[in-house]
């Protein structure tokens, strides 16, 4: 906010002023000095002269004695000003050293109506501010609260965060990605068609349908009514999509949350989702699917897949240590390592060379999707990893794999590990700030907890323990 002119800045300037032992110049517009100023403005407080009084003044002028650099009034709003900057030159009257005292009057009284008009504003400005940080205050303090009654403001940033990761799947780009994942795309398919006993004359549920694929596949197994949920704009799509293969008799399309939607029946028997996000975790979709089972499921009906692992291998990748790290310390011959602070924290998600994979994988995380509660998905565990060569572990990767299983006459599964076939959710990378000597045959230990962002919790966040070495990391 723009300060008021003349107020609190050139206070602080103007009464360091007033003890200077020396006088200024008089001035060309009014044939009074800087301290003439002063002790006028004094006498005129004190002895409320008229301008009668003013005309018939003679040298030596009443105000000239010392006592009247002496401020009569605390805090004069005319002593905070540069008069001259206030006020327009005037005649000077030669015979006494004085302006017209009528016309000097009249402007030590606009200047003062100025002055209190510019403290006013700046009074008014100032509560403006305070009510702003109040403001600000409240708000953000509703933002850390929950209520159990409502969902708060807390819960309105959610929605907001909701908004933009729904409106990510509204756009085809990430569902051509998704489809042409032949790993994921087509191992839903072979467990949907290699067991079609799971599936015929069933009542499935598809949490986050997308384009209805998983939808058209149960369709063909047999389903007797298949519903499909989602929130992105893809829904609309996805209904063309069933009527363009003759579906609609079948398939169900609802367009919402799964929280907040309304069902046509009360029990399915099945609930399909690809549900998985990075380090499977990731955008907490797998809380939606517990939210269906929880209230649709019918007893003995299962959730597919159901069964979901996590696991960690070390990575000795020093040519990637440097391009992502060493970087920093020089960057055309100036030192940015502080930016390393930046960069460690943030895991990447990328394909990992799997000749840089330097251990045995180990498992840190199972999922049942059957009886998993939403407490289930925050976890801490510790880990071991038995080192396969003599090098310098420089991350630490993670992955996970997907079972279709339960009651499974042929059953299916994928993994999204370095070793296999390349799948869009690819590894999360863990970079280490300082490598870690390790030895063929070493148990490389540590320990990993995995908590959900409370602003975001669609996002993670991971803290990583290995050796005497702790790092925190964001996956967003």
């Amino acid at each position: 906010m723009a300060r008021a002119p003349g107020t609190t800045k050139r206070r602080r300037r103007r009464r360091k002023a007033l003890p200077w032992p020396s006088r200024p110049a008089a001035s060309s517009a009014t044939g009074l000095d800087f301290y003439g100023y002063i002790k006028l403005i004094n006498f005129v407080r004190l002895k409320k002269p008229t301008g009668a009084y003013l005309s018939s003044l003679r040298s030596p002028l009443p105000w000239e004695g010392e006592e009247y650099l002496k401020p009569e009034l605390e805090d004069d709003l005319l002593l905070q000003f540069d008069i001259e900057d206030l006020c327009e030159p005037v005649k000077v009257l030669p015979s006494n050293g004085l302006s017209d005292p009528m016309v000097l009057l009249e402007r030590l009284k606009h200047t003062e109506h100025r002055a209190r008009a510019a403290e006013a504003a700046l009074a008014r400005a100032q509560d403006d501010l305070q009510k702003m940080k109040q403001f600000a205050q409240d708000f953000v303090m509703s933002t850390d609260v929950r209520s159990s009654s409502s969902r708060g403001a807390i819960a309105d940033l959610q929605e907001d965060e909701d908004g933009v990761y729904f409106s990510s799947y509204g756009h085809y780009g990430i569902h051509e990605e998704m489809l042409k994942d032949k790993v994921r795309t087509e191992s839903y398919r072979d467990f949907i068609y290699q067991n079609p006993h799971i599936f015929k004359d069933k009542v499935v549920l598809d949490v986050g349908c997308g384009t209805g694929i998983l939808s058209m596949f149960a369709a063909k197994a047999g389903a007797k009514k298949v519903i499909g949920v989602d929130q992105s704009e893809i829904i609309y799509q996805a209904m063309d999509i069933i009527r363009l293969n003759k579906l609609e008799k079948i398939i169900t399309l609802v367009k919402g949350r799964i929280e907040e939607v309304d069902l046509p029946l009360e029990k399915v028997d099945v609930i399909i989702s690809e549900w998985m996000g990075y380090f499977l975790l990731f955008e907490s979709m797998l809380d939606s699917v517990i939210y269906a089972k929880d209230k649709y499921l019918a007893e003995g009906g299962s959730v597919y897949p159901d069964l979901c692992t996590i696991s960690l291998v070390a990575v000795g990748d020093m040519s990637k240590h440097v391009d992502k790290l060493l970087f920093w310390e020089d960057v055309y011959g100036f030192d940015m390592s502080c930016m390393k602070k930046a960069v460690i924290p943030e895991a990447v998600v990328e394909v990992l060379d799997p000749n840089t994979v330097i251990s045995a994988a180990s498992v840190i995380k199972h999922i049942d999707c059957n009886s998993a509660s939403t407490p289930d998905l925050e976890f801490s565990s510790d880990f071991t990893l038995s080192i396969t060569m003599s090098t310098q572990c420089t991350a630490i990767a993670g992955y996970f794999d997907v079972f279709f299983e339960k009651n499974c006459h042929n059953k299916v599964l994928f993994s999204t590990g370095p070793q296999c076939t390349k799948t869009h959710w690819k590894q999360t990378i863990f970079l280490l700030e300082k490598p870690i000597p390790v030895e063929a045959g070493e148990a490389l230990r540590g320990k990993i907890t995995v908590r959900k962002n409370r602003k975001d919790p669609r996002s993670l966040f991971i803290t990583l323990s290995v050796k005497d070495t702790q790092q925190a990391y964001s996956l967003q």
